[in-house]
């Protein structure tokens, strides 16, 4: 008698065995996407950094003394300031602006133009609630009102580029991510040896056969039992062990970096691959934030030094990938008592690709006097952050339903794409 597989079954296998993302270099490439109907753009890989990056120590203004006398324990030393070793000196980007020095990595990609700064850029909301912001930002709206979906959910849904692929949107992590949520079907996928189920071959191929049984004999859940089946038959051929970036620059052993090579492996594949969402937690530096060493630095580290991996594996992609790095707002200009930053206002965002105006800090910078800041002694935002993910949108994905994607807002591009 054949037994059948329940929903409860079912979801108690898929539970035990997480997906993930891993695809080599050398792989085949596979043949997901359909005939277009839109022209398809850029792949897109948006990196979020959750906790409220601090934006003055991360790409500092060494050239505002107002810096300095309100960091007088936090702030990092001119690039001339013979009393700080060189090393934990300000990078100067442009006499004016510099780089934390735990981001040397990314001065390559800033001098071949191919990194561009967007400062003073955050959203109107000014609750600094991490919660509230995130929400609101991930939905790409002003306020509560207004669609459900993520930003990247409506891209997806307003351009049809006829692919069909269940890898089109992926989301790195537990869940997927709120910005890539909508009528598209998303992915949140996770680490290829979890996805090995240890090597376990024959476990494997206990969740594929139940997998097959389950979408030929249940009409609701056939579709995602298909699509399941698709992604497990092309992952279940990865190793990650066995990749071998492009170049000898090689990804950290964090999260982030081994998120950045899985997604490097899922671009190099061409499995149908559109856009990539990933988190980088911790940046909600209360306490003990540290200068040109500490808590911060320890982040910009790894940050660096994975996007600098990612954009050396991936140059030959680079005028047909972006990527965005951006977080929910900044911090207060003034240190704390606990040598960290308070929840601000006005942050960055970073534009990476050979498809970026960069080797340059955009943006009006609306300076660090008493006048200038805003609430109780915070970074003003001048440029919303729509505005730079609306002209990604139009100039790189394609797209022009920016009124759809982000309703409520007319954008007004920087020029900071080609």
């Amino acid at each position: 008698m054949k037994k059948l597989i329940t929903r409860r079954t079912f979801l108690r296998r898929v539970t035990a065995a997480p997906l993930a993302v891993t695809l080599p270099a050398w792989m085949p490439r596979m043949a997901f996407a359909a005939e277009q109907t839109d022209p398809r753009g850029d792949m897109l890989v948006v990196i979020f950094l959750r906790g409220a990056a601090d934006a003055l120590n991360f790409v500092v203004p060494h050239g505002e003394d107002a810096y300095y006398a309100h960091r007088p324990t936090i702030g990092i030393p001119r690039p001339d300031d013979s009393r700080a070793e060189r090393d934990r000196r300000v990078l100067d980007l442009d006499g004016f602006f510099g780089f934390h020095p735990m981001l040397a990595p990314l001065l390559p990609a800033w001098q071949e133009k191919h990194l561009a700064i967007v400062h003073a850029c955050g959203a109107p909301d000014e609750s600094r609630s991490h919660f509230r912001a995130m929400a609101l930002m991930e939905r790409g709206v002003e306020t509560e009102s207004g669609p459900a979906s993520g930003w990247l959910g409506r891209h997806l849904a307003t351009h049809n580029t006829g692919n069909g692929s269940p890898l089109r949107a992926i989301g790195l992590g537990e869940r997927v991510p709120a910005s890539i949520r909508g009528p598209v079907p998303a992915s949140a996928l996770r680490s290829i040896a979890e996805f090995h189920l240890g090597g376990d071959e024959q476990a494997l191929r206990a969740m594929q056969a139940a997998l097959n049984a389950l979408y030929t004999t249940d009409d609701v859940l056939g579709p995602a039992g298909i699509d399941t089946l698709s992604i497990m038959q092309v992952l279940s051929k990865l190793d990650l062990d066995a990749y071998q970036p492009t170049t000898d620059q090689p990804y950290p052993e964090s999260e982030l970096g081994l998120g950045l090579k899985q997604v490097a492996m899922l671009v190099k594949a061409e499995v149908g691959l559109e856009v990539a969402a990933v988190d980088h937690g911790g940046w909600d530096t209360h306490f003990l934030q540290g200068g040109s060493q500490g808590q911060m630095a320890g982040l910009l580290d790894d940050l660096g030094r994975s996007l600098a991996a990612f954009h050396a594996d991936l140059f030959d992609y680079a005028n047909r990938l972006s990527v965005v790095v951006m977080s929910e707002f900044g911090r207060r200009l003034q240190e704390n008592g606990s040598l960290g930053t308070d929840h601000g206002h006005g942050s960055l965002m970073l534009a990476l690709g050979g498809n970026v105006r960069g080797g340059r800090v955009h943006g009006r910078w609306p300076g660090l006097g008493d006048e200038a800041l805003v609430g109780p002694g915070d970074l003003a935002v001048t440029t919303d952050y729509r505005d730079v993910l609306g002209e990604l949108c139009r100039k790189r994905l394609l797209n022009d339903a920016l009124a759809e994607i982000f309703p409520g807002h007319e954008v007004v591009p920087l020029g900071v794409f080609t």
